[in-house]
């Protein structure tokens, strides 16, 4: 990076011309070390765009407001909502064995649908599993004072050669379930991609169809989403911002644009590419009950504790109300999704910037992040509590 300053971009609506704390908090965002943002607020005002530092590292322009991303693990809350269509429509139970929708493959047949979709089935994390440093666990090695027990590459030179590596979802759930569960099924709580690339499978197994097209069946064309894909290609759309990763390699760092990556590695853990408009139109569409009905919508927001996790979405209780959330992040884009329960505020982004396998902007951001949801839902009036 340069030292020139950051420039900014904005299209603010005539109802909220000036929104000077906002404008802080990216900025915030963008001196913790992101290379850019592009944000979209919408509530009882109107509607708020801005973006604020740079969309590749050589040039200062600002990311296009409305920018295509990849949006990492808010997959899994696109994924989660067509799998409760489909339990709408009587294809799939919630509470019935993964196993029986998947026949070819050894899942555990105490393993369901709902703890696929709520992260308590303990299946080990295709992408690698993180245990206490004093774990005992076989095949684990040392990794910033815990153990890692490692999946497919997905960090430094090894990941940054390889990225347009082409997976299958049965390959990845093939080499989780070859592992030891981190528990048993129901018995705790742990973020695993495997159970919503096992949720994929399920979809295509019932419907006959690829997850893509269900998914544009089921959420995308019903909420009126163009700007939203499960890619099959390493290309993003124009307009873009660039993401990049960093690594060390003998000594020596080096950075490289990782905008193009094959994001089958990930599959639907996080594999989907959007924009700040059709994050707010699906997250507004979902809390509002435009999408699903309401038995399965309280379903779906109901949080598991310890993490507060519902089906594919944390529930969150903050000093201003309870926020319906998920975030993601994959080789150097992120993008934030933020909802009160009846989808009048919203609060999306989409981030670039330089990755690395120490994650060292993430105590920075999270901070920082803080304060910009404390100024978008600060003003928003406490919902009424959630039922259920």
């Amino acid at each position: 990076m340069t030292d020139q300053a950051p420039a900014t971009h904005s299209h603010d609506s005539e109802v909220a011309q000036d929104h000077p704390a906002l404008r802080h908090a990216l900025q915030e965002i963008v001196d913790s070390g992101f290379t850019g943002i592009q944000v979209r607020v919408n509530d009882a005002r109107g509607e708020w765009v801005h973006s604020a530092g740079r969309s590749t590292l050589d040039d200062p322009e600002p990311p296009p407001t409305d920018g295509y991303v990849r949006i990492g693990s808010n997959t899994k809350t696109f994924v989660a909502a067509t799998v409760l269509q489909l339990v709408a429509e009587g294809a799939i139970a919630l509470d019935a064995p993964a196993a029986a929708y998947l026949t070819e493959l050894p899942v555990d047949p105490r393993v369901t649908v709902r703890m696929l979709l709520q992260h308590t089935s303990g299946i080990f994390n295709f992408t690698g599993e993180i245990y206490g440093p004093d774990a005992a666990v076989e095949g684990g090695i040392p990794w910033n004072g815990a153990t890692l027990v490692p999946g497919i590459p997905w960090q430094g030179r090894q990941w940054v050669d390889s990225r347009f590596t082409r997976y299958t979802t049965e390959e990845l759930v093939r080499l989780a379930l070859s592992r030891r569960p981190r528990f048993e099924p129901g018995a705790d709580w742990s973020y695993s991609n495997t159970n919503y690339a096992l949720a994929r499978l399920i979809v295509e197994a019932v419907s006959g169809r690829s997850l893509a097209e269900e998914m544009h069946r089921l959420v995308l064309d019903p909420l009126g989403l163009e700007q939203t894909s499960v890619p099959d290609t390493a290309e993003l759309p124009q307009p873009h911002a660039h993401a990049y990763y960093r690594y060390e390699d003998d000594g020596r760092e080096t950075t490289v644009d990782v905008t193009a990556q094959d994001p089958s590695w990930i599959s639907s853990g996080g594999d989907m590419i959007s924009t700040t408009r059709d994050l707010h139109l699906f997250i507004s569409g979902l809390t509002s009950g435009r999408l699903l009905p309401a038995p399965l919508l309280a379903e779906m927001l109901t949080p598991c504790p310890p993490a507060g996790y519902g089906l594919g979405v944390f529930v969150q209780d903050t000093a201003h109300g309870t926020v319906i959330t998920h975030n993601g992040g994959m080789g150097g884009h992120g993008a934030l999704m933020y909802s009160t329960p009846d989808g009048t505020t919203t609060l999306t982004a989409g981030i670039n910037y330089v990755d690395d396998a120490d994650q060292s902007l993430g105590a920075a951001f999270q901070t920082a992040l803080q304060r910009l949801v404390d100024v978008v839902f600060a003003a928003t009036p406490a919902p009424a509590p959630m039922v259920g």
